[in-house]
């Protein structure tokens, strides 16, 4: 079904406000387990802790959709519906996770070779910072078009 520019804005702007949540909730265990448990270790500060925060992060972030952002979209509001709809938004996230991944590496490597922030225990966050920005987009769209989906003119939702 085709959305209204109008529709689709306000959803983004809900989104992007509750999404704050899950960035603080990725950003701050990112920069505990980089700096206390993985400091100085390259695999533990760019590899491991991102992926812990990020999958803590999105459990928080699709407990706010599911609730929130897109819960008029659910009919039924039971167990089931909550964890079909958490597999398909955390599938989502995985691919989600590897682009914002991508971008991180990319970002660390950029300030390695122009020497900005070397040895800094905020250069791991800001490599993260700038990779959520990539992964958000991709999120939105997910759960927009895909998990929490309308499937007709009369405001039928499916994955429920």
């Amino acid at each position: 079904m085709r959305r209204s520019w109008k529709e689709l804005l306000s959803k983004f702007a809900m989104f992007v406000v509750t999404s704050s949540v899950g960035t603080v909730i990725d950003l701050g265990l990112h920069w505990v387990l980089a700096t206390y448990a993985f400091r100085g270790n390259y695999w533990g500060s760019f590899w491991i802790a991102p992926t812990i925060s990020f999958e803590v992060a999105a459990i928080a972030n699709f407990c706010i959709a599911y609730f929130f952002v897109w819960t008029e979209r659910i009919t039924q509001h039971n167990t089931r519906s909550f964890f079909r709809h958490l597999a398909a938004y955390n599938a989502a996230c995985i691919g989600a996770y590897f682009l914002k991944l991508i971008a991180m590496q990319g970002f660390h490597f950029l300030f390695v070779s122009l020497h900005w922030m070397q040895d800094s225990t905020l250069e791991p966050v800001l490599c993260n910072l700038l990779g959520l920005c990539f992964s958000g987009g991709f999120n939105f769209f997910m759960s927009e078009f895909v998990i929490f989906n309308k499937t007709n003119k009369n405001n039928t939702y499916i994955n429920d």
